[in-house]
């Protein structure tokens, strides 16, 4: 708390896996730093609240309600709450999630 971040270097790419850090966790929300390897994805789920999520390195393929975007680095999507969504690495990627549960 109190300085300065670089996202992208909070969690380090590790051969076929994905790895993760929260680094903000409270009533209000969360912030957690991920990294895919290329091939590795979060399977169609929905969560309950609206989550923002913003691509920090490399490409990922992201579906939201059935609706497929290619996403690289500096790009943001918000995924609604209760609504379907996905991603698959196209290649090594890092994003960082933003949970919202107010």
């Amino acid at each position: 708390m109190g300085r300065v971040l670089r996202l992208e270097e909070l969690v380090e790419y590790r051969s076929g896996t994905v790895a993760s850090r929260m680094i903000v966790n409270n009533p209000a929300g969360s912030i957690t730093v991920f990294s895919f390897d290329e091939g590795e994805g979060l399977s169609e789920h929905t969560a309950p609240f609206d989550a923002v999520v913003t691509i920090l390195d490399g490409e990922t393929e992201v579906w939201v309600d059935g609706v497929t975007h290619q996403m690289k680095a500096g790009e943001t999507i918000i995924f609604p709450a209760n609504v379907p969504h996905a991603l698959s690495a196209v290649t090594p990627f890092k994003m960082s999630l933003t949970m919202i549960r107010g």
